[in-house]
């Protein structure tokens, strides 16, 4: 069985299989072509199409990065794949607060697991994934940078880990930096919630290439044309490897997340900070 073939295989814990609330599916099933896919000769740009709401992710965001993913990595078309943001704006800004604002406790874990599910499909992924980070990178959005293969940014790029400061514990971003930081750098990006410009993510390894704001997706393109062109099986084992790692405390940092999230949902931290922002708004 080929498990790219399927979004949900990789965990029996991490699943979308209940049906959202009302409420919570009107915010996104009224969006429409939240994907874009665009063919450069045998590299594939997947664009998050989303450029209103600085490509937030919705669950239903999720589920059509998910399943292009798979969908580009059956394709023997296509060499690599580039995930990218429409707009000059965002690669993609983190959770959709409209949404997040509207899940229900018992709600949590699927809705958390549609956005984990990108994550561990980019992972599972054969062919090179390359982030073009054509603008912030936060939350949800930076997690997604940090586990694709490379990332490429320009000078106006900000990153980070800001859940914190929308009562959402930061767990699952933490897992992922402790691949990447110390723990002490990871801790301070943790619990302040700080955004990191590019030039601080490209010191800390963050970051592997800074170019123009206008040649990022170029570039992110050379990059995976680069990996496709190495030995594949040599290519596709390293890989694998590095996947194993990865892998190795997710399901774990899975769980943390859906119980920190319940806790601090049980307690309406999150609703209240999203309530004032979108009154804001």
């Amino acid at each position: 069985m080929d498990e790219r073939r399927y979004l949900h295989k990789f965990s029996g814990r991490c699943r979308c299989q209940k049906p959202l609330s009302a409420s919570t599916r009107q915010s996104f099933m009224t969006a429409s072509n939240v994907t874009e896919i665009e063919k450069r000769d045998r590299i594939a740009v997947l664009r998050l199409n989303r450029p209103d709401t600085l490509n937030a992710l919705t669950v239903e965001l999720a589920q059509s990065i998910a399943g292009g993913l798979i969908e580009l990595d059956l394709d023997d078309t296509v060499d690599g794949i580039v995930l990218t943001g429409a707009g000059d704006r965002a690669f993609c800004a983190g959770v959709d607060l409209t949404e997040a604002h509207e899940v229900q406790f018992d709600e949590i874990e699927n809705w958390f697991g549609a956005v984990c599910n990108i994550y561990r499909q980019i992972l599972m992924t054969e062919k090179p994934v390359v982030a073009a980070l054509n603008g912030v990178a936060a939350g949800g959005g930076f997690q997604i940078a940090l586990v694709s293969d490379q990332r490429v940014a320009h000078a106006g790029t900000r990153m980070g880990q800001p859940e914190i400061n929308a009562g959402i514990p930061s767990i699952m971003g933490a897992y992922w930096m402790s691949l990447h930081l110390g723990w002490s750098k990871n801790q301070e990006l943790s619990m302040t919630g700080r955004l990191l410009d590019a030039e601080e993510a490209l010191a800390l390894g963050l970051v592997n290439q800074l170019v123009s704001k206008a040649a990022v997706v170029d570039k992110a393109c050379d990059v995976a044309e680069g990996f496709a062109a190495k030995p594949p099986v040599a290519w596709k084992r390293t890989k694998a490897r590095f996947r194993e790692i990865a892998l190795l405390g997710f399901d774990e940092a899975f769980r943390a997340g859906v119980i920190g999230q319940q806790e601090a949902y049980a307690k309406g931290e999150p609703q209240a900070v999203m309530a004032a922002f979108l009154e804001r708004k």
